[in-house]
């Protein structure tokens, strides 16, 4: 075609334009296009490319982002959204004191109405960050009814993921041991399994808000439940979901009950693969490590709430070279107390530095891509770049902001300078949930509110204040 046909072809429909903003694509073709545009046709990218390319895309609506980031949306594999009212409750207590002493009981107290409030608030302040996507690891008031109104909740405000149902069957040899409540082990094995079937088939994979099995802990879920729910995971070509070697005795306290660590006794009866994602990971030794690479398992590495217990580091580096997806988990808001997933690519940096003593242990490129292509990967959907083709996950990032002058090197700011306060606009499958820093979708001053109203009570019927 020569340029003066090309001149004369009609300009391609699309339903938004984004110009004049620094792309970030996360494509390694043009990982960075200065006064770029993204091109939106129903949920996903029509086009990516230079400012003057934009000419062949013709809008229902354009938007000037000049003076802004544009990137792929942040993409969140592991969080527990209910836990949101009980924020900066439970200070300084280890893993096992935290859960008996704090989380269990605060997860045997909430009602449904405290539950709707605290996934409200969660989901919103995470949207507001910037997560397009989430693994949300619902327990707490776990029945049905609940677990399928969370996940109403997170379509409402606009997010895609799943939830994993939180499942605890009866009590286990080493719950005893560490005295996590009785009250927190009221259900058989076939119970949990027979709610959780019911809440798969009322969101089935595929739905935007998908729901799977999760059981709830590797060191102290009784392990035919974890077989069972996988099981059940595969039977509806789902994903499953639970805790692996968090603290470091998980491995050791699981050991001393099957004779074998975690991960190990996973990958010996066929449990791991890229249905299995896995949160924090942190002790897992080189056998564990090759089978989690080997099944190209998925892990949520959780940087904020690894500091905060404190679990340790995760060998990130270790996982990825063997072959594990690795995205990032902000975590629910009683360890990792805020959604934003900026923070955690951040923290996700410096924390790799400093347990190495080495400034080149993990980079900002690094971190980001986790956090996105990684994330998506875990995720198994296609997200995570700006691509034609893709799906519409994006977010506008406002850097005109002091704290972002100078902005030598753009991803470094995104993983080092921005916080997710300074997301402007939050785009899902090509539908705007955030604009101007405030949600499309729901009143977040309700929701706000109505969090506020709820917590006082919650916290002091568990006597945590």
């Amino acid at each position: 075609m020569s340029p003066q046909d090309n001149q004369q072809a009609e300009p391609a429909r699309c339903d938004l334009l984004l110009t004049g903003g620094t792309v970030l694509t996360l494509d390694e073709d043009q990982p960075v296009i200065e006064s770029g545009f993204v091109a939106v046709d129903g949920d996903r990218i029509a086009g990516v490319g230079h400012g003057q390319e934009a000419r062949s895309f013709e809008a229902d609506r354009t938007i000037s982002c000049q003076g802004k980031v544009v990137m792929p949306g942040l993409i969140d594999c592991h969080n527990h959204l209910y836990q949101s009212l009980g924020r900066t409750l439970g200070e300084c207590l280890t893993g096992w004191e935290w859960l008996s002493q704090f989380m269990w009981p605060y997860s045997a107290a909430i009602s449904q109405q405290e539950t709707a409030a605290s996934v409200y608030l969660g989901a919103l302040e995470a949207v507001l960050a910037g997560t397009t996507t989430v693994l949300d690891h619902h327990y707490g008031r776990d029945d049905y009814d609940t677990t399928v109104m969370v996940a109403g909740i997170l379509e409402e405000v606009g997010l895609r993921g799943r939830i994993a149902r939180g499942m605890t069957g009866t009590r286990t040899a080493v719950s005893q041991q560490q005295k996590l409540p009785e009250t927190s082990f009221q259900r058989s094995a076939d119970e949990e399994l027979a709610i959780t079937e019911a809440c798969i088939r009322s969101r089935p994979k595929g739905s935007r808000i998908e729901i799977c099995p999760g059981p709830m802990n590797a060191a102290y879920t009784n392990v035919d439940l974890i077989a069972a729910s996988v099981e059940q995971a595969r039977s509806h070509g789902v994903a499953w979901h639970t805790h692996l070697s968090a603290p470091r005795d998980d491995p050791e306290v699981f050991k001393q009950q099957h004779g074998s660590r975690p991960a190990t006794w996973l990958h010996r009866n066929g449990l791991l693969g890229p249905d299995a994602i896995l949160a924090h990971a942190t002790w897992v030794d080189d056998e564990e490590i090759e089978a989690l690479g080997d099944t190209r398992s998925a892990v949520a590495h959780c940087p904020l709430s690894n500091f905060y217990m404190p679990y340790g580091v995760m060998p990130l580096h270790d996982l990825v070279d063997a072959g594990a997806a690795v995205g990032l988990g902000s975590d629910g808001s009683c360890c990792g107390h805020r959604q934003d997933l900026f923070e955690n690519m951040r923290l996700m940096v410096l924390m790799h530095r400093l347990n190495t003593l080495d400034p080149r242990a993990s980079r900002a490129e690094e971190a980001l891509r986790v956090a996105t292509r990684g994330g998506a990967a875990v995720h198994g959907i296609e997200a995570g770049v700006l691509a034609e083709g893709a799906l519409a996950d994006i977010v506008v990032v406002d850097t005109t902001r002091p704290h972002f002058a100078p902005m030598h090197d753009p991803v470094a700011a995104m993983v080092y300078t921005a916080r997710g306060t300074d997301v402007e606009m939050n785009i899902v499958g090509g539908e705007i949930i955030v604009e101007g820093g405030r949600s499309t979708r729901v009143d977040q001053d309700a929701v706000v509110s109505e969090a506020l109203a709820r917590a006082g009570e919650l916290a002091e019927r568990i006597n945590a204040r």
